[in-house]
């Protein structure tokens, strides 16, 4: 297996796997909004998150930031908790066709988050890599990786949605509810995990 292959497959298992049930909670919280018709304004959302965490994956990686890993960590699960109770705040609202693409709120909530995201991205793939390491096709392999995962998780979530909603009748408002309270709890607990380990 190529250097590419190795860190691509270790990038997609960092996302996809129960380890990462902090960022795996975000993205349930960032998709709850959406159902599958809005596909293309939840790949606006996903790609502002990818450009925010791609930054800050590749400047920490590379030494050109430096952070304290207990900070970052602490952090994730308070990016979950916000998007989650901004998702209840307006869970009686739908969006609507004429809300920007790409000039939202929601995204800019989201590039901004992904800065953070990608901090913690980048613990892991520095801590695979050694302190001294600059490797440019190793941190492009890994974060082509993570994408691929996340992907794969939010069109999972969307499907999801969809056949709760379609085929089950469950309304939207019980769906965005439900998704958000679950990554509420979830990030709650993971915080108390950081903040008293």
């Amino acid at each position: 297996m190529s250097v590419f292959q190795t860190y691509l497959q270790l990038g997609f298992l960092h996302i996809c796997t129960p380890r990462a049930a902090d960022h795996l909670t975000f993205l349930l919280a960032l998709c709850a909004p959406y159902v599958l018709n809005d596909w293309r304004r939840v790949l606006a959302l996903v790609t502002s998150f990818t450009v925010g965490h791609s930054l800050t994956l590749a400047l920490a990686t590379l030494g050109v930031v430096s952070f304290k890993s207990a900070f970052i960590e602490a952090l994730i699960p308070v990016t979950i908790i916000i998007t989650a109770l901004l998702n209840m705040r307006g869970a009686g609202r739908l969006i609507t066709r004429r809300a920007p693409m790409f000039a939202a709120a929601p995204n800019a909530l989201a590039l901004g988050f992904g800065l953070i995201h990608g901090l913690g991205f980048s613990s892991y793939l520095r801590g695979l890599l050694g302190a001294t390491s600059r490797p440019v096709e190793e941190l492009f392999a890994f974060n082509v990786g993570v994408e691929l995962g996340q992907i794969l998780i939010v069109s999972a979530i969307l499907l999801l949605g969809a056949v709760l909603l379609g085929s089950l009748l469950v309304a939207r408002r019980d769906w965005l509810l439900t998704t958000s309270g679950a990554a509420l709890g979830i990030a709650t607990v993971l915080l108390v995990q950081q903040l008293w380990p």
